[in-house]
């Protein structure tokens, strides 16, 4: 019998394109679930780098990791800054 390591996923190691981004997004909001969301704009930060998201948006970091708790009711504003940051952007259709 062999020994089998396990490891933690971590998604935000995968995100390193726009489109994979996008894609990861839109599933998220087409589930329509706000603490998903909080949850996956916090990966993409994290992959991002959150020195770099925190100087893009002129939010301070401790408000982001604040802003990327599912508990949080974040302004719209600060998500669409955090959007821009990352380099996506939301499109409505019907």
């Amino acid at each position: 019998m062999s020994n089998l390591e396990v490891s933690n996923f971590d998604v935000s190691q995968y995100l390193d394109d726009k489109e994979i981004i996008a894609e990861y997004l839109s599933q998220i909001l087409e589930d329509g679930d706000t603490a998903e969301l909080l949850t996956a704009l916090g990966n993409i930060a994290k992959a991002k780098g959150m020195t770099q998201i925190a100087k893009d948006t002129g939010l301070g970091r401790e408000s982001l990791y604040k802003t990327f708790n599912p508990n949080t009711k974040p302004k719209f504003e600060t998500i669409l800054k955090i959007m821009n940051s990352i380099g996506v952007k939301i499109q409505v259709s019907a």
